[in-house]
């Protein structure tokens, strides 16, 4: 029985079988869709073949792929037991999203400073949809309009460095920050953060824009932990 802290019905994406050979990137993109949707869940165990199936494909560009999301932090390969999606310690969790809130903080602070106002736009528009999706309780559309907002005003810091680092980092939390969104009172809050994110911007004000990005992504931390901790003990 939910309580009024649970999240909506939420929307289950389904999986599209790749019917054609694609792009390596293709497929990498998709295998982390799922991972940061859920379908393959944290903790699950690979099987080739079945993912083979799933998606339609052989399983040699599986295996290139499950290389790459290896090196992203994604999956964990597990000597005579084979490749899992990874499980993040709580202190991992911890000090990666302390890191992504310095990140956020940085590229808003230098995106006010260099941001056009054509971009402003595409991340206001982004806005709206957001919230439509909110309406509809789509939460996967609500996460992928959601990280583009972050991802726009850390493209527009204008800084090759910062944006590598911040990919790089990204990758391995877009499970947890998806994760983060499962209640809905936790999607009403993010939408404020985000319109603020928007005042900020439009007034160019990089102090108060880095100042709500780095608590939006510690309050995501501590969201993430405590249902870390919740999943824990109700299957202990």
């Amino acid at each position: 029985m939910q309580n009024d802290d649970q999240a909506d019905e939420i929307c289950v994406p389904e999986v599209e079988k790749v019917r054609r050979p694609r792009l390596h990137d293709t497929l990498v993109e998709e295998l982390r869709r799922l991972i940061v949707e859920g379908v393959l869940g944290i903790g699950a165990k690979l099987n080739e073949r079945e993912l083979c199936e799933m998606l339609g494909i052989s399983r040699t560009p599986l295996r290139e792929a499950l290389k790459a999301l290896e090196v992203d932090g994604l999956i964990e390969t597990i000597p005579n037991r084979g490749a899992f999606v990874k499980t993040m310690s709580d202190q991992e969790l911890r000090e990666n999203f302390e890191l992504m809130s310095g990140l956020e903080a940085l590229s808003g602070e230098l995106a006010c400073a260099r941001i056009t106002e054509h971009e402003i736009a595409e991340i206001r528009a982004l806005h709206l949809s957001m919230v439509a999706c909110r309406a509809r309780h789509d939460l996967a559309g609500y996460y992928a309009r959601n990280q583009a907002i972050h991802d726009r005003i850390n493209e527009a810091a204008r800084n090759q460095v910062l944006r590598g680092v911040y990919m790089a980092v990204n990758r391995r939390l877009q499970a947890a920050r998806f994760r983060s969104n499962f209640r809905s009172a936790k999607w009403d809050h993010a939408i404020n953060d985000h319109e603020e994110m928007l005042e900020a911007l439009d007034s160019r004000d990089g102090i108060r824009l880095a100042t709500i990005l780095r608590q939006h992504l510690l309050d995501k931390r501590d969201t993430v932990l405590l249902e870390t901790r919740a999943d824990f003990t109700l299957n202990a």
